[in-house]
């Protein structure tokens, strides 16, 4: 997924770069409305968790490769603003550092994987979880379900910009079918680590997810409460 340099043209890049940068400048206000403290560290496990799994890269045509987005994990453990901050993050440390995903090209693969991943991808959870039972299990099958769409849909999404501005290595149909076939399925891989691990943090701490916000719990220390306490006595 992540995209070169010299496989979209300077012209669509700098476009890309732009439409990312406004975008990511209105994530950062809005995660600076939202943000509470116990999430800082939550963001900072979660940029750190997206980190390695992306760095597990699936060679697809010509320069491009496939891996795990994690937009739509982040989305739902720290909120859709946070998510694509974490996930910009990601992108920039790895093209600075690891050459991966050209640096002409970082506009390009901020919209698809970090905008795409976690502001999409989030909308789609918030559409299933408003249809499904206001229960664990539903935010567990929603992050999923969202999650194993994300790759396709930004693999879908690349395939748009390279109509516009690629390289003509190869035709848009050939990109196409590559693209999406795989991310297809990786997103089914996507889909189960997403739920997977968004149960196991519901399971621990239900209060430092986003997307369960919305839930009641019960807990996990009972409350004394300290009047009656001494009123017994």
């Amino acid at each position: 997924m992540h995209i070169p340099d010299g496989f979209i043209d300077g012209g669509t890049s700098l476009g890309a770069g732009a439409i990312s940068t406004g975008t990511i400048a209105v994530c950062l206000r809005r995660t600076a409305q939202v943000l509470d403290d116990r999430q800082i560290p939550m963001v900072g496990l979660t940029a750190a968790f997206v980190f390695a799994v992306q760095m597990l890269n699936f060679p697809v045509a010509s320069g491009t490769s496939g891996h795990l987005l994690g937009g739509v994990l982040a989305a739902v453990l720290v909120g859709p603003w946070a998510g694509a901050l974490a996930v910009t993050v990601v992108l920039v440390v790895q093209a600075l550092l690891f050459a991966d995903g050209g640096l002409s090209a970082l506009g390009l693969n901020v919209i698809n994987m970090a905008l795409v991943g976690a502001l999409v991808g989030y909308a789609i959870f918030a559409g299933l979880r408003a249809l499904l039972p206001r229960t664990r299990g539903a935010v567990v099958v929603a992050s999923g379900v969202s999650a194993g769409l994300a790759p396709v849909m930004a693999s879908a999404m690349f395939t748009i910009q390279y109509a516009i501005g690629g390289n003509g290595a190869m035709s848009v149909d050939t990109v196409a079918t590559a693209m999406i076939g795989v991310h297809a399925l990786i997103g089914v891989g996507e889909g189960v680590i997403t739920a997977l691990t968004v149960s196991t943090v519901i399971a621990t701490r239900p209060d430092l997810v986003h997307g369960a916000r919305s839930l009641q719990f019960a807990p996990s220390v009972p409350i004394i409460d300290v009047d009656n306490v001494g009123a017994a006595r």
